[in-house]
């Protein structure tokens, strides 16, 4: 078989892909920066084995199946959501314990997009004599791994933008009070969406306004089901700071998990003293590039995928900063809560963005998704590429 193939699934083998999904949704907040993978097995048409990537470091989904196999594999079909690797990382290869245990068939819903792997996977089985589909529910399975997908591919990570607004879309009152806008199940979605992603961004203003806290709470009983504790659950918090103005008595520095303040390198050569004094506070200070009180939005993202391994930022910030992020082209999806409230014409706007001569300067977003969240409605879009006939 090709990498690409051409062949016509059964609604079995549909029915057991989904399977698999379903199983590597259960890892996506625990698995990171790994994918999440789902994997079954099946011996004519009965399935005899499941397992899903549970934990970086962690034995992967194939080999968590092949161990919980009720009955011999040899000649068995495989289902996995994600080509199986055929590197050595911090666990072995999956295509060789597939090689190994004799079975003779994997259908695979997506190709991995990792250069270590890309097809090489595929490659190894084939040549070990084992039928190989693939490209079976390869959407579905793409959408588990937005950030992994996007970091292999486009080298950067995957960017949501999330925003609290009012109906007349108004984020904070003219003094900068924010909470709370939206209502306890909006909240508890933030949370969530906190708990799936590596690293929340926000700028000092915000910090300055509110003294976020920036982590997640929710109940144990919650992390535990998704593979997290109140230790571990906590994204990276990083504050674009270019003149280091946070204060060292925020609230988020003596919180647990990490807190990164992002600096311009001017400013960081000019505050060894301040730098050493958030160190002593547990935050840690970098410096990037800037263009004077704006720190470079792609050298921001650059270090948190080079030198923190991070596939998925939340951006929970201001107006300004969330601007800054749609000006530059950085917002993957947009999350926008929305309360049926109104703030009046003082309070502070959605973003900031510079003014458009011609309705062709738009931004154009797709609605993806809609649904209430107790009394808000809640959205995500994408941004959508217009042409000059639709303006």
């Amino acid at each position: 078989m090709s990498l690409s193939s051409n062949t016509a699934f059964s609604d079995f083998d549909i029915q057991m892909m989904q399977k698999a999904i379903d199983l590597a949704r259960k890892g996506v907040y625990s698995t990171k920066p790994n994918p999440a993978v789902g994997c079954v097995i099946t011996q004519q048409e009965k399935i005899i084995a499941e397992g899903w990537h549970q934990k970086a470091g962690e034995p992967h989904a194939e080999r968590v199946a092949l161990d919980n196999a009720t009955e011999s594999v040899k000649g068995a079909t495989v289902y996995v959501t994600l080509e199986p690797c055929s590197h050595h990382g911090k666990t072995p290869p999956c295509a060789d314990a597939l090689v190994e245990s004799g079975v003779a068939r994997v259908v695979i819903a997506m190709q991995d997009p990792n250069p270590l792997v890309a097809g090489n996977g595929i490659k190894r089985l084939e040549q070990a004599g084992i039928v190989v589909d693939s490209g079976i529910l390869s959407e579905e399975a793409a959408a588990l791994n937005k950030g992994f997908v996007s970091a292999m591919k486009s080298n950067r990570p995957f960017i949501r933008l999330k925003v609290a607004n009012s109906l007349d879309g108004r984020t904070a009152m003219a003094n900068g009070e924010s909470q709370w806008i939206t209502g306890p199940e909006s909240r508890n979605q933030v949370h969530l969406m906190r708990a799936q992603h590596g690293a929340i961004v926000t700028g000092v203003g915000t910090v300055l306004a509110d003294d976020p806290s920036l982590n997640v709470r929710l109940p144990d009983d919650v992390l535990a089901e998704l593979g997290l504790t109140a230790e571990n659950c906590h994204p990276l918090r990083v504050v674009l700071d270019a003149n280091l103005s946070t204060p060292l008595e925020a609230k988020m520095l003596s919180l647990p998990g990490r807190t990164l303040l992002m600096t311009s390198k001017e400013t960081a050569d000019q505050s060894l003293d301040l730098i050493e004094r958030f160190y002593q506070k547990g935050a840690e200070v970098i410096a990037v590039e800037s263009d004077g009180d704006k720190l470079d939005i792609p050298s921001v993202l650059s270090y948190l995928l080079e030198n923190e391994k991070i596939y998925d930022v939340m951006v929970e910030a201001g107006a300004i900063v969330a601007g800054a992020f749609i000006q530059a082209g950085m917002v993957n999806e947009l999350h926008v809560f929305t309360a049926p409230i109104l703030m009046g014409e003082m309070a502070k706007p959605m973003f900031v963005l510079p003014g458009l001569a011609e309705m062709v300067d738009k931004k154009v977003f797709a609605y993806q998704s809609v649904q209430a969240l107790g009394e808000d409605l809640y959205l995500v879009l994408t941004p959508k590429n217009v042409s000059a006939e639709e303006v």
